[in-house]
């Protein structure tokens, strides 16, 4: 049978495809702006026919219907990165949350320690071969796809065409859902503060030429890449890109020629960002798309010279220790990339491991509070420990906290504090004997 009779014998509409569902199944769900809609949408419709499937998931630019509360003992959401979207249903209990590094996420599946039923994809359409891409969301879903018993997959005639390890053959696919419809987008811009310009501008300045770039999730990210403009040669390996890159591949800052490993090429797990991106990436082979138990794993990360890691932090406490991922016992996100990138870059010849945050942030009461705290907040996890941490940034400097005693680390992160706050910080570290 030629490919193009399996592929026509295998399409059906995503509420015939959902029905290949079975209680009790595991499913995989790829994310990020890659949500198969049509998919998720007829499963919330099937949902109450089921009971006990669990779906498995990262961050999802995606409704919340499928975690209503009337879905409980039908579906429930297994997350391993908590998005917006489910994260009132996981701190209410009706959802589940994973910890696990973003390197070790695909590994699970593949593994058998979640075996995978059924995995929900969303692909690209075939080329003449009958080889279609995993799209713009591929670090994730590879690994879990090919672990999954069944795989169905929504085919997009406006998904991009993507290189690197992105291929998936029409015989490896048990059900196609035709679909035609704009991709997610998330805008990484957000609204430009002055403290998020002076700590994107004091991050720049550190960025040697020929750096190598992890470019993370969030505003100070996406602000440093607009100050890059006079730097040569720089690179980028990271578990994710997004629009911020295109400009300096355009202006030529972007060149990878001084990259250790996959010279010249943009490597990355995933795309998140607009429709700009997403034209602009098809069938594009400077951008190339691996597995994240590839990109994200440390030693990989580690062998690219001057490898610059940012990421963000909800708070920091005085010995160094960074929480990202909850605030006090309430889960908010997950460890995503960061620990697998703070480490690798510590370990890249001429690295700069900096985790990146205001000095302060406002509750919803109006009242200012402190981001450099003497203590994380009781029932905070660790994301960083203080053992990892090197760089911590702020709008008032930045400092290197790697080889410094815990005296040396709180007389810095004092230093790096709002003003407001320096006299209590101090007086607290003195009665918890630090200072």
């Amino acid at each position: 049978m030629n490919w193009q009779t399996l592929y026509s014998s295998r399409q059906m509409s995503a509420e015939q495809a959902v029905r290949l569902i079975q209680s009790g199944d595991r499913i995989f769900l790829t994310g990020n702006c890659s949500v198969p809609r049509q998919l998720l949408a007829a499963l919330v419709e099937y949902a109450p026919q089921l009971h006990g499937v669990e779906i498995c998931q990262a961050l999802t630019v995606a409704g919340s219907e499928y975690v209503a509360p009337d879905l409980e003992g039908h579906l429930r959401v297994n997350s391993l990165f908590i998005s917006s979207n489910v994260r009132k249903a996981v701190q209410e209990g009706r959802a589940d949350f994973t910890p696990v590094l973003l390197s070790e996420f695909p590994t699970l599946f593949s593994r058998g320690i979640l075996p995978v039923d059924v995995a929900f994809v969303h692909i690209s359409a075939p080329d003449r071969h009958g080889y279609c891409t995993l799209g713009i969301e591929a670090g994730l879903t590879r690994s879990a796809a090919r672990s999954a018993k069944r795989v169905i997959a929504e085919v997009n005639q406006q998904m991009p065409r993507t290189h690197g390890d992105t291929l998936i053959h029409i015989s490896q696919i048990d059900a196609f859902v035709p679909a035609d419809y704009p991709l997610a987008e998330l805008v990484m811009t957000e609204e430009s503060t002055p403290v998020i310009e002076t700590i994107a501008c004091l991050i720049a300045e550190r960025i040697p030429d020929g750096a190598t770039l992890q470019t993370g999730i969030g505003a100070i990210p996406d602000a440093v890449l607009r100050y890059l403009k006079d730097k040569k040669d720089l690179a980028v390996h990271s578990e994710l890109v997004s629009d911020g890159v295109i400009d300096l591949v355009e202006a030529g800052v972007i060149t990878g020629a001084r990259k250790a490993i996959h010279p010249g090429k943009i490597i990355s797990g995933f795309m998140l960002g607009t429709r700009r991106l997403y034209e602009w990436a098809d069938d594009f082979p400077l951008i190339e798309l691996h597995p994240t138990e590839y990109v994200n794993n440390p030693f990989t990360i580690a062998k690219n010279t001057r490898m610059v890691a940012m990421n963000s932090a909800l708070e920091v406490d005085l010995t160094g220790q960074v929480a990202a991922d909850s605030i006090g016992p309430k889960f908010y996100s997950g460890v995503g990339g960061q620990m697998d990138f703070i480490y690798g870059a510590s370990l890249s010849e001429g690295g700069l491991p900096i985790i990146a945050l205001p000095s302060t942030s406002t509750l919803r009461d109006g009242m200012t509070v402190s981001r450099i705290v003497p203590m994380l907040k009781q029932g905070a996890g660790v994301t960083t420990t203080r053992n990892h941490v090197h760089y911590i940034v702020t709008e008032y400097g930045m400092v290197d906290l790697y080889g410094k005693t815990v005296r040396q680390r709180t007389q810095l992160l004092i230093s790096v504090a709002h003003p407001s706050f320096r006299d209590e910080l101090t007086s607290q570290a003195k009665a918890l004997h630090y200072l």
